[in-house]
């Protein structure tokens, strides 16, 4: 049996089938490219991770053993290449950050509807704004935890396979990211 969409995502018994990575790519494509964009908030470096996620698992796309699902395998690698990235790049990626991130009108706009108020709608963008600032100056870790179970609604167990932390240390992760960023906003914690 080779990989296949199921109701729970991409799942898999036997090592994949070289057809079938078309379709993963289709599946998976989003969910890694919106990770990257959210842990590098640079467009261009997203798209370079993206597409060097899927020519890493292509080139083991032969190897591949089952001990997950493909989805996951997938996120695990895209995970490793943008920690990978931020190692390499982290002083010139803040500055390219700050120069490219998504705008904060754009971002408040998409979070708001048409029957907010303008009062509304700039409280809406001044705390997504905080938010992410908030959450990109979390360390390392704790910011990837945090964007897997906040931005691609991972479940713990996911996080951990995908980043290869224990469920414990992925939770400890989530819990210091939650408190650090409520402390930031100056939410009660």
């Amino acid at each position: 049996m080779a990989a296949r969409l199921t109701a729970g995502g991409l799942g898999t018994i036997a090592p994949p089938r070289s057809e079938d990575f078309a379709s993963v790519v289709i599946a998976c494509r989003p969910k890694v490219f919106r990770f990257a964009l959210a842990s590098l908030r640079d467009r261009d470096a997203a798209e370079t991770v993206a597409q060097d996620c899927f020519v890493r698992a292509y080139q083991g796309w032969d190897h591949f053993r089952g001990e997950s699902s493909v989805e996951t395998w997938i996120m695990q690698i895209a995970v490793n290449l943008v920690r990978d990235h931020l190692r390499n790049r982290k002083l010139r990626f803040w500055k390219r950050a700050q120069q490219t991130a998504v705008p904060v009108e754009t971002m408040g706009a998409a979070l708001a509807d048409g029957a907010e108020s303008a009062e509304r709608r700039v409280l809406l963008q001044e705390q997504a704004k905080a938010v992410w600032d908030a959450a990109g100056r979390l360390p390392e870790k704790q910011r990837t935890v945090f964007l897997l179970r906040f931005v691609e609604d991972m479940e713990l167990l996911e996080i951990a396979a995908a980043t290869g932390m224990k469920e414990g240390t992925v939770k400890t992760h989530l819990f210091r990211a939650l408190r650090t960023v409520r402390e930031r906003l100056g939410a009660p914690v």
